[in-house]
């Protein structure tokens, strides 16, 4: 999971995003990406967005070795052509999936992290909370309490 939390071009110059700037552009950037989908020129970054969007865990690793590009050469496509880095689209797609799986199936919260592609609870846990501001648990208990 490492390959995905890069530190950004700011962060490495030493400059920091204020972090409701970079949950704003998070929820913009993952919501709008499916319309730019046909924008995106680049054939095998189409086909990227097909398979992440589909429901398989891909790092960013495994998706430059299917398309036979370097791990950042591919993230330079992917943010040069939807203005939005890989490795935060990846993790959203994965939070967007789990937050989909908390609603609409019984798995407890551990079995909805690894089956979105974190290797440790906690670690998905603390990435859920970060995009959702609340714990799984609480989301789900809050999903239970709006069906009725």
């Amino acid at each position: 999971m490492g390959a995905l939390h890069s530190p950004s071009r700011s962060a490495r110059k030493g400059g920091t995003k204020p972090a409701s700037s970079n949950r704003a552009m998070g929820q913009a950037g993952a919501a709008g990406l499916g319309t730019l989908i046909p924008a995106v020129q680049d054939r095998r970054l189409r086909e990227i967005v097909q398979i992440v969007e589909s429901g398989s865990s891909c790092t960013i690793h495994d998706l430059a070795l299917e398309f036979n590009l370097s791990p950042s050469h591919l993230q330079h496509l992917f943010k040069q052509q939807t203005g939005v880095g890989l490795g935060h689209w990846l993790t959203e797609q994965r939070l967007e999936r789990a937050a989909h799986l908390l609603v609409h199936s019984t798995m407890s919260v551990k079995e909805i992290g690894y089956a979105v592609g974190y290797e440790h609870p906690s670690s998905f846990i603390r990435a859920f909370e970060r995009r959702f501001t609340r714990a799984p648990r609480y989301y789900r208990q809050q999903s239970d309490r709006t069906k009725c």
